[in-house]
Order: structure tokens, then C-alpha cells, then sequence
């Protein structure tokens, strides 16, 4: 490959967030440029090996839908799959699978290698170039520079990256990779304010030093649901996974050595994630419980190497042996790698439109770690809308933002630009106060028009999402009809002729034993059985959330007017009258673009937004 010195995108990255921000922006025709400081590691897992979860599984299905790559990577080295909280009502039903880590690093690297319009090279970025509030390019270490029209940073946990293991400290990005120096220091130079996180990784085991007789076995669904639209016949490997626990004399080992853990004792500076906890974490905090569920999961197909779910952890490591090996299942265990604490740079992501562009750098835009998030899945999402956005801008067109009632994705990054970051961001379903309408089986429905308007999707696949759509609507005029007290169809108490989907509103009705056809000659032909029952689940799900659902309607349409008045970036806050102390600082450093955002940052009271409405009427 011969290395061009002016490209139209430039991604800075090849973690998740990097290859859907290359991917889609070479899908809409941009000359793309990927740095990488190792080729090899593109796409590489390098926490857990699962794609999806709690609300996660609902964002992986948006990236699908709005032309991303990692649902179609998830289908291809899934090991097992399921659907979390079957338990729970149908808004928060959450799609997860265990993940063959090599064959998804396989997947990327070659789909990456094989994209049109994508360069690759290793390097490592010190400088972005910028001139006149627009960006230029980068600088690399060898002082070369490489010019571009826009440019994404999406750097991970590599930005000054400082792991921790007991007291020893690694410079580095991941264990084995180097950290990188110098974004930071530029990003600052042109004002951008940073700070610090940590997040941990648990150890990794050798399966053959694990008792496994002492494990519960843990296993997917018997009938699996794939991430990607364009999977059609799906028939994954069920692996299972194993569980044991901790007991009180792990604890105790913990308990003494608290004061060696840098994540715990207050060592490492910055926030960590309050939603994954380091063990120690839980153990002082939870110390009520006599035990926590550890999870074994395969790292890949009939690995030797076991990620311990649910022990992340900076103790030592003869700490960390020593503590695991006082539970039955794990009493001779033995390390590939123990657990580790990371710290590392980012970039308070208030600092960004809704586009993720920067707001004093055009063209500049940032996703993923950087922007103090966690997760594969939100770092994805955000390389997606990155991407999006870069091509957008640098072509003039319209650019892509989601709002908060159609998808995760979009409250994410409303969450992200009007909060505060005090903490490694990760997604949960409560973040969404219209989940009802954002469930992970509706995701064509909620962005297919946008998805065709921008071009993101092929023509055969939309083609395929337009005919199921047509088939759904079939579906609806089936439950019109009215069943008879006479059909024979199970239904308890019925006296009169009721419309099907009236039915369906009772708790104990359910599509399947309504005793109605659904059938057609184009689904048994062309929908796979997968989503054909998906559909179904879905319909019944909007019918019987259809009243909560209209009151959602009746909110939304209730705050649009407000929600996107402008706000100019220039706004002088302090010479509001009325605004308190506490809303000036707030609203100078986010600057939000409208009056929906200033509604969702941080310390704003109703009485501000009040004050702020009264002003900018003026």
C-alpha cells in the first residue's frame, strides 16, 4: 500500500469505536486513513468476551441497523447467545452473546483489510494539526505529517495509559501495548480540558487448574436470536459457561489486603466505573453478603484461557491467587495474567455537539474511551455516529443526530454532552425514560427511513427489512379480527366476539395461543424462523404496552417545541437575570446547542430553565 499524504478522514484508533468509524465513513465514499499502533490488534477485545447485555445488546442492533459492522462480527464468532431478562417486562429484554475473541479479531482485520477506500498504518499520533479553529491532519512520532479534511480520535485507554498491578506500574495501553503520548498534551494546548478515569480487568485462568466439578454450567438459549438484520439461518454453537462464588474466606484474604490495591486505597486519581466494580469494591461495600457469583467464560472456542467475570481487581497477584484459591473450585488455580487497574486520559465529553464534533475545532470529532465511556458497545456507537458525522461534514450534508425517544444510542450521547462524567459512562435500560418505545426487536422500525435516507445500508438488505416491515403490518390487521367465545382457542372468560388485539391486553393472552394464522407463502419463503418470531413478540409487546406508549407520544409531542430551540454557542450566561451561580458555570463550560440539552445538564433546575427560556425569548 502506498501511504497518501492528504485523505478526506483520518480515525486515529483501531479499537471498536475506529473500525465503525472508518467502515461506514469509506461505505459513504470518503478516502479514509486508519492509524493504528498495532495492525494486528484491530478490533481486539481486550476485556470480556461478550458482545451485548443489558441495554448494550439494544445499541449493538442499532449499529446494525444504521450500517455497522459489529452485530454481523458478533453472529459469525458468537459461542452462545441469549436473551437477558426474559424475566422482566418485554422493554428491557436485552440480546447477549459469549464471543469467540480470535475469530472476531479474524473478522475485523479482514473486513477492514478488504473495505475500499481504507488505508491502514501502524503509527502512533502526537499532535493534531489545526489552523483557524478547523483541523488539518496529525503529526506521528516520526514527525511526518499526514493532512485530512476531519479527523476522529477514538485512542481507548492508550491516551497516557498507567496500569496498576499491587505496586508495581506498566506505562501502557493494554497489558503488553504501549501507551500513547502527546494527544493529550495537544488537545490541552488548544484549550480542551481533560481528567482521569480507571477501569479494571479481571485475571485470566488456565482452564486446566480449575476444578470444574465444583462449577454450575450456565448456558445460552436453545433457540438463539442473532444481533444482524442480515443474518438469515442461524445456528450457533451453545458453549456453556460456568459459575462458582466467593466465600467469607475470600473475603477475608481481600479484606486485609485492601490497603495494596491502588484502584481502592485512592492511589490511581481518576473515577472508576460504579456499575462494574473492582472486587475489593464490592466487598466493602456489600459486606452483608457472604458471597459474589463469579462468571467463567471461554475466551474463545475450547480455549485454555478463562476470563473471571466479576473479579476485577488491582490487588498483587499473590494476593489475587491466594484469594481465589480458597474457593473449592478454584483451589489450585494458576494464571495466564492477573487482574490489573487502568488509569488514563479523556476528554469531558461537554466539550462536544450532539454530532460528536468538537465545539472549537471543526472537523475534530472524539469517540469512545476518550469521551469517558465504557463498553465495546458504546465505543462502537459512537465510531458509527463519528463517522457519519465526519463524512457529513466534510461533503456538506445533513448530519446524523438521534434523539432520546428513538434510540439508545441517542440517549447516550445526549447523556454525555449534558452530564457530568464523573465516572466511566455505561449504558443501562434505566437511562432511557422511553424504553418502551426503544425495545431491541423494534430497531427497523425506529431507524430504517433514516438508515435508507443517509445510505447506509446496502440495497439488498433494506430490501430484505422493508418486506419483514410489510409482513408486521400484516400481522396487526390479522389481530383485527374478532374471536369467538366458540373458536376453540383457550382464551378463559370469554362471552363475546373481542377483537384479537383487545385480547392480547390481558396478562395471560399471548399471540401464540390465540388460535390465529399468521402464516403467508412470502414468510415461510424468504424470513428466517428467528425473526419471524421476533416479530410476533414484538407486535404483542406494542399492544400491550399500547397505553403507555400513547402517554410517551403525548410527552414527546408536548416538549418539541422546547426541546430543539436553539442556543447559540456565544450565549453569555452571566448576564442572564436570575440565573443562579451553579447554572452560569454549568451552562458556560456545556454550552448546550438547545433548550432540551440545558433542560438535561447537570444541577439545572425547572426555575433555570424557566429564567433561560424568559431570556432567550429576548
Amino acid at each position: 500500500m502506498k501511504q497518501r499524504n492528504k485523505y478526506d478522514l483520518i480515525v486515529v484508533g483501531g479499537g471498536h469505536a475506529g473500525v465503525e468509524a472508518s467502515h461506514v465513513a469509506a461505505h459513504l465514499g470518503c478516502s479514509v486513513l486508519l492509524i493504528t499502533m498495532d495492525s494486528k490488534a484491530i478490533g481486539r477485545m481486550s476485556c470480556n468476551p461478550a458482545i451485548g447485555g443489558l441495554a448494550k445488546g439494544q445499541i449493538v442492533r442499532e449499529i446494525d441497523m444504521l450500517g455497522g459492522l459489529m452485530g454481523k462480527f458478533a453472529d459469525n464468532a458468537g459461542i452462545q447467545f441469549k436473551i437477558l431478562n426474559r424475566s422482566k417486562g418485554r422493554s428491557v429484554w436485552s440480546p447477549r452473546a459469549q464471543i469467540d475473541k480470535r475469530l472476531y479479531e479474524k473478522f475485523v482485520i479482514s473486513a477492514m483489510q478488504s473495505t475500499n477506500n481504507i488505508d491502514i498504518i501502524d503509527g502512533e499520533v502526537v499532535n493534531v494539526l489545526v489552523s483557524n479553529y478547523r483541523v488539518d491532519g496529525v503529526t506521528l512520532r516520526d514527525r511526518s505529517n499526514i493532512y485530512a479534511n476531519s479527523v476522529v480520535l477514538t485512542c481507548g485507554t492508550f491516551l497516557s495509559g498507567k496500569i496498576h498491578i499491587g505496586d508495581r506500574k506498566i506505562f501502557a495501553g493494554r497489558m503488553g501495548e504501549g501507551g500513547s503520548i502527546g494527544i493529550t498534551e495537544s488537545l490541552c494546548s488548544l484549550g480542551f480540558k481533560s481528567s482521569r478515569l480507571k477501569t479494571g480487568t479481571p485475571p485470566r485462568l488456565i482452564s486446566s487448574t480449575i476444578n470444574w466439578d465444583n462449577t454450575e454450567i450456565s448456558s445460552g438459549d436453545s433457540s438463539p436470536t442473532p444481533f444482524s438484520y442480515s443474518t438469515q439461518e442461524f445456528n450457533p454453537p451453545n458453549e456453556p459457561c460456568h459459575t462458582t462464588r466467593t466465600n467469607l474466606q475470600t473475603h477475608s484474604v481481600i479484606k486485609e489486603n485492601l490497603n495494596k490495591s491502588p484502584m481502592f486505597s485512592g492511589e490511581i486519581d481518576g473515577a472508576g466505573p460504579r456499575y462494574c466494580p473492582s472486587v475489593e469494591d464490592k466487598i466493602h461495600r456489600f459486606s452483608h453478603h457472604d458471597s459474589h457469583i463469579l462468571f467463567l467464560e471461554p475466551e474463545w472456542l475450547g480455549s485454555d484461557q478463562i476470563y473471571l467475570n466479576g473479579f476485577s481487581t488491582s490487588l498483587p497477584e499473590d494476593v489475587q491467587l491466594d484469594a481465589l484459591r480458597h474457593i473449592p473450585a478454584l483451589k489450585n488455580v494458576e494464571f495466564f495474567r492477573p487482574g490489573y487497574a487502568i488509569e488514563y486520559d479523556f476528554f469531558p465529553p461537554a466539550q462536544l455537539r450532539a454530532t460528536l464534533e468538537t465545539k472549537d475545532v471543526a472537523g475534530l470529532f472524539l469517540s469512545g474511551q476518550i469521551n469517558g465511556t465504557s463498553g465495546y458497545e458504546e465505543a462502537a456507537a459512537q465510531g458509527l455516529v463519528a463517522g457519519i458525522n465526519a463524512y457529513s461534514y466534510i461533503y456538506e450534508k445533513e448530519s446524523l443526530v438521534l434523539g432520546r425517544s428513538s434510540s439508545y444510542i441517542g440517549v447516550m450521547v445526549d447523556d454525555l454532552i449534558t452530564k457530568d462524567t464523573l465516572e466511566p459512562y455505561r449504558m443501562f435500560t434505566s437511562r432511557a425514560e422511553y424504553r418502551l418505545m426503544i425495545r431491541y426487536s423494534n430497531t427497523d422500525e425506529r431507524l430504517l427511513k433514516i438508515s435508507e435516507k443517509m445510505g447506509l445500508l446496502n440495497s439488498s438488505l433494506s430490501k430484505i427489512i422493508n418486506s419483514r416491515l410489510l409482513e408486521k403490518e400484516r400481522v396487526r390487521s390479522v389481530l383485527n379480527v374478532s374471536i369467538q367465545p366458540d373458536s376453540g382457542s383457550g382464551i378463559k372468560n370469554l362471552k363475546q366476539a373481542t377483537p384479537a388485539k383487545e385480547l392480547l391486553k390481558r396478562p395471560e393472552c399471548s399471540i401464540f395461543n390465540m388460535g390465529l394464522d399468521f402464516s403467508s407463502e412470502e414468510n415461510n419463503d424468504s424470513m428466517p424462523a428467528w425473526a419471524w418470531n421476533e416479530m410476533l413478540l414484538d407486535v404483542e409487546a406494542e399492544i400491550k404496552y399500547a397505553g403507555y406508549i400513547k402517554r410517551h407520544i403525548k410527552e414527546i409531542e408536548k416538549h418539541k417545541n422546547n426541546e430543539f430551540l436553539p442556543i447559540s454557542k456565544m450565549t453569555n450566561y452571566s448576564t442572564f437575570c436570575g440565573l443562579s451561580n451553579e447554572a452560569v458555570e454549568k451552562l458556560t463550560f456545556v454550552r448546550p446547542e438547545t433548550l432540551g440539552q440545558a433542560m438535561r445538564v447537570s444541577g439545572i433546575t425547572p426555575v433555570d430553565i424557566s429564567v433561560l427560556l424568559v431570556n432567550l425569548s429576548k
